[in-house]
């Protein structure tokens, strides 16, 4: 039980920091240096959670060990759509029901065949990456951005190899439900 506190508090902690659907285009609204890349991710709470879930979920998949490169590389397709003026129509949303799909598949224990999964992840990571990239099209906080996400992903699968089952499968539903508040909210 100890073990599972100490993993588990830094994490809510991380979360219940961050703010809600903040990293989004708004023109001017930050920063373009590294720093600011690699605060964005962990500031903004759709972006931490889906992250966090994309690593925790792979950990629980059967040859999964694509699934945060997949997202890693997807998130920079993303970015470099989104800083070549590519605008996704309802991407808030889009973004926001990608948390609440990765917290399912999480609380759900749910396991889906390696191809699937890389597609889902992939265009979930799409998502992600082009909201991104319109409000960070800088090399630099792209750089920052992509260290930041990765640390998330691959600490989610940490937390999703050693955290005991039934308390990532609720972590998971925490997730989910916390994507479902930011679709409402938009």
């Amino acid at each position: 039980m100890k073990r599972t506190v100490k993993i588990l508090v830094p994490a809510l902690t991380l979360a219940l920091a961050s703010t809600a659907a903040v990293a989004h285009p708004q023109a001017g609204a930050h920063a373009h240096g590294f720093l600011d890349g690699f605060a964005h991710p962990l500031t903004g709470i759709d972006h931490l959670l889906a992250m966090l879930a994309v690593g925790a979920w792979s950990a629980r998949q059967s040859n999964a060990q694509w699934l945060p490169p997949t997202f890693i590389g997807m998130v920079m397709a993303g970015m470099l759509a989104g800083a070549l003026g590519m605008a996704i129509p309802g991407l808030e949303l889009g973004i926001a029901l990608t948390v609440a799909a990765l917290g399912a598949l999480i609380a759900f224990a749910a396991r889906l065949p390696a191809g699937a999964s890389v597609a889902m992840v992939g265009a979930f990571a799409f998502l992600h990456g082009n909201a991104h990239g319109l409000e960070l099209p800088a090399v630099s906080s792209a750089l920052g951005l992509l260290v930041a996400s990765a640390m998330l992903v691959y600490g989610g699968r940490l937390l999703g190899r050693v955290g005991p089952a039934l308390a990532v499968k609720f972590s998971g539903a925490g997730i989910a439900a916390t994507g479902m508040v930011l679709a409402a909210a938009l």
